[in-house]
């Protein structure tokens, strides 16, 4: 499914899992199958693991995150998602963003870096980055939760 959004950052979905290219690195923006894999669990983590919302490695960031219809997302997915694209950006290097349909959770992240990061679409706020946004990927399709937390959590990112 790889789209293009920006320059050297695209989206996608699970098909764009595990694709390995040189010269690139993925935010892997799903608890399942990802997250599970890399930090090799099943249903789900204790919280005071180390890896439970975060497993880095040199070219993959691993996130334990799911799309809720409520917000129940916790700052640093976002955060660490963040420094992890642009430290890898000032690289040169390709970024993907994927997450299971490639609808709400990576688009939502994508955003987030050209709005906050790169400064291509609007950062007044969600709603002014998310009209931005949407003319370069039309189907971006936020769930509620996304949308939600987002909005409130706008200035702090």
């Amino acid at each position: 499914m790889l789209v293009k959004v920006h320059d050297r950052l695209f989206i996608g979905n699970d098909s764009d899992c595990f694709t390995h290219k040189d010269g690139w690195v993925t935010v892997h923006a799903c608890k399942s199958p990802c997250h599970q894999y890399a930090v090799r669990y099943k249903g789900n983590l204790p919280r005071d693991h180390p890896n439970y919302l975060i497993k880095e490695d040199c070219e993959n960031l691993f996130l334990n995150i799911i799309d809720p219809p409520q917000p129940l997302f916790m700052m640093p997915l976002f955060t660490v998602s963040l420094e992890f694209i642009d430290r890898n950006w000032a690289s040169g290097k390709n970024i993907l963003i994927h997450c299971n349909k490639g609808e709400s959770r990576s688009p939502s992240i994508a955003l987030l870096f050209l709005a906050k990061k790169l400064g291509v679409i609007n950062s007044v706020s969600y709603d002014s980055a998310k009209t931005d946004f949407i003319k370069i990927y039309p189907t971006y399709n936020p769930g509620s939760g996304i949308k939600i937390y987002l909005t409130k959590h706008w200035m702090e990112i």
